[in-house]
């Protein structure tokens, strides 16, 4: 696939502004639910609850962190990561009513994870990456990503159907999505200059228009069908008059400013809970950090394990890990939908992301832009998503076309980590649950090994000329 703008190219800065724009919408979506997921899990309110504008500002600084250990050649954006999910929940639930404690928590945690990262780095620095070309081929890495992307089918399905004011599922709400998917569609396959770069800028926009229209004729005619998005992530902005806090929220609520206050809660078994919920999710996520890199690098056509070297990425990913959750409480993660962008704005310019970084940290400032963001409806994310998973879904069937599903070896890899993947076969040891996408990696690795013993593929040539005989 011929980039419009490779990883070294600038864009004029006015198109950066749009394209790192459209990047944030890519992926603010999934990075602005985890701490509403990790508030609801853990009961976190008011002034307690995990500030969704904090985990925007901890994804831009972990991008930033990653760009400097990759060297700018890596274009890929750190967003929150759903795989912490459970472990962040442990982390609450183990500090025993300090809520402080379990701000701590997540700190402590990011840091184990993150050193997990910086162990395997510093290995494969000595060691190489030839081991894991061997271990995860294409025939294993080309069905994982396809599940990363039909694995999440179902989230944008369920929202493209979704109204975000009654919570139901309705017709106005697919139309909107639909449309929403079309505009994108339009824009990235005959749009010219701008509007074929940018095509979920528009999308979204389309899908927010109509949206904003059914939504306006519902309340006139009073028609709970037709009311497709809310407002009140706007109305909460005036809640308490209009003030200064409307426009910027000047007293972001950083993890550690919280966290500061639970060292006098720590003890041993606590660090231990939260190294048991981290530490094995870590090897889970470095998986899913391959998969992410080998799909990227194939879409660029630059090897990104080999320049700048799975262990600057990893560095990147761990450190950058980190430095996110300081600020913003979430483990930070390379994420999917990032990397679709890049695959179907064709722009993979480091400017984009380096832009993208610095107005993530920039809009969490903002609140009505943040506001705005959460009041994009479900149905509207749903039809962006809906291309978005979709496009990393078709980028792992185009690895898969390499390899040879003549040979039964391959057949069984391949279709183990699909049915595993898409069946949602998971693992779970106590509070830690090895996700669906993990699993199917593990089990296609193992069959992998134990498929590629020497003399193998020999047998096996000579029973399909004896069958063709």
């Amino acid at each position: 696939m011929k980039m419009i703008y490779n990883v070294e190219d600038k864009p004029k800065f006015g198109q950066v502004i749009v394209f790192a724009l459209q990047q944030l919408l890519a992926i603010m979506a999934a990075t602005l639910v985890v701490p509403v997921i990790i508030n609801g899990n853990a009961g976190l309110e008011g002034k307690d609850a995990m500030s969704t504008a904090a985990a925007l500002f901890g994804a831009g600084v972990g991008t930033l962190v990653y760009l400097l250990f990759t060297k700018f050649k890596s274009p890929v954006f750190l967003g929150s990561s759903f795989a912490f999910i459970g472990s962040m929940t442990a982390a609450f639930a183990g500090a025993v009513g300090s809520v402080a404690l379990g701000y701590l928590g997540l700190i402590m945690g990011a840091i184990f994870a993150g050193l997990v990262y910086v162990i395997i780095a510093i290995i494969v620095k000595f060691v190489g990456v030839g081991w894991i070309n061997k271990l995860m081929p294409a025939a294993v890495i080309g069905p994982t990503v396809a599940i990363i992307g039909l694995s999440l089918a179902g989230n944008a399905v369920g929202d493209l159907q979704k109204s975000s004011v009654t919570g139901e599922k309705t017709l106005i709400a697919v139309v909107c999505g639909i449309i929403t998917l079309i505009v994108t569609a339009l824009c990235a396959t005959y749009g010219k200059k701008m509007a074929r770069l940018t095509p979920f800028i528009f999308g979204i926009l389309a899908g927010y228009a109509v949206s904003v229209i059914f939504t306006i004729i519902g309340n006139v005619a009073d028609i709970d069908a037709l009311r497709i998005i809310s407002f009140d992530s706007f109305k909460a902005l005036t809640a308490n008059g209009v003030g200064v806090d409307t426009f910027i929220n000047v007293k972001p609520s950083f993890t550690f400013l919280t966290a500061i206050k639970g060292f006098g809660d720590i003890n041993a078994s606590y660090i231990s809970t939260i190294a048991l919920a981290y530490i094995p999710v870590a090897f889970v996520v470095f998986a899913e950090h391959i998969a992410d890199h080998k799909n990227i690098s194939s879409i660029i056509e630059r090897d990104l394990l080999e320049n700048p070297g799975l262990s600057r990425t990893l560095l990147g990913d761990g450190v950058g890990s980190m430095a996110g959750a300081v600020f913003g409480g979430c483990p930070n993660t390379t994420y999917g939908e990032s990397v679709a962008c890049v695959a179907i704005t064709r722009n993979a310019s480091i400017v984009t992301i380096f832009a993208a970084a610095i107005g993530a940290i920039i809009i969490s400032f903002i609140s009505p832009f943040i506001a705005f963001v959460n009041s994009i409806p479900s149905c509207v994310m749903g039809g962006v998503c809906m291309a978005l998973y979709g496009f990393i879904a078709v980028s792992g069937l185009k690895m898969i076309q390499k390899v040879d599903l003549g040979k039964n070896r391959n057949l069984f890899v391949v279709s183990s980590i699909l049915i595993a993947g898409i069946g949602g076969l998971t693992l779970s040891f106590g509070k830690i649950t090895i996700t669906s996408i993990a699993t199917a990696l593990i089990l296609g690795i193992i069959v992998n090994v134990i498929l590629s013993k020497k003399g193998t593929d020999e047998k096996e040539e000579e029973a399909e000329g004896n069958d063709a005989q």
